[in-house]
C-alpha cells in the first residue's frame, strides 16, 4: 500500500493524540502505521475495522493530507424548520387557534399543527415527528385542559361537584 511522505509517522501520531475527533484519531493512526509499511489487513485487525476502510482513509490522505481524513459537514437529518420558520411556527401556536382556520376549536392539537405546517410551512410531516418538532422547540404536549370561553362560573362547579356520583 503507497503512501504519501506528506508527514512523519511521528507526527501522525502526536496530533492523533491531540485531536478531539475519536474517527479522526483512529485514521490518522492508520495512516501512520500504513507509513511503517504495514499492510492493510494487518492495520485493519490492529484498528478494529476493515481492510476496505484503511485503505480509503490512505487513499483520502494520499489526496489531501491530513485535512482529507476530517469529517466534512452535513451529516445527519437536516431539521424540518430553519430558525426562522422556528419562529416563526412559535409566534403562530402562541396566538392560539383562529376561529376562520383552525375550525373553531379551542386549543391546537398535534393533527392542527401537522395541518398548519403543511398549509402554512408547506412541510408535510407525520404525526410522530410533528410532536418531535413541537418537543424541539419547547413546547410540551402535556397541558391542562383548555376551559370553554361560555364555561360555567366557579359557583356552577362547585354545585355540580357537590351534586354529581363521580
Amino acid at each position: 500500500m503507497h503512501v504519501e511522505s506528506l508527514d512523519a509517522p511521528e507526527e501522525l501520531r502526536r496530533l492523533a493524540r491531540r485531536e478531539a475527533n475519536g474517527r479522526v484519531a483512529v485514521r490518522l493512526l492508520a495512516v501512520a502505521a500504513a507509513m511503517e509499511h504495514k499492510t492493510a489487513p494487518q492495520v485493519a485487525q490492529e484498528l478494529g475495522v476493515a481492510r476496505r476502510t484503511v485503505q480509503d482513509w490512505v487513499r483520502w490522505y494520499n489526496d489531501g493530507g491530513v485535512e482529507e481524513l476530517r469529517d466534512a459537514g452535513g451529516r445527519g437529518r437536516k431539521p424540518t424548520l430553519d430558525s426562522d420558520e422556528q419562529q416563526r411556527l412559535k409566534a403562530r401556536l402562541d396566538a392560539g387557534p383562529r376561529p376562520d382556520a383552525d375550525g373553531g376549536v379551542c386549543t391546537l392539537r398535534g393533527r392542527d399543527v401537522q395541518r398548519i405546517l403543511a398549509a402554512e410551512f408547506g412541510k408535510v410531516r407525520c404525526l410522530s415527528s410533528v410532536y418531535e418538532l413541537l418537543h424541539a422547540i419547547g413546547y410540551n404536549d402535556l397541558v391542562p385542559r383548555p376551559k370553554h370561553p361560555d364555561g360555567a362560573s366557579a359557583a356552577e362547579q362547585d354545585a355540580f361537584k357537590k351534586t354529581h356520583p363521580g
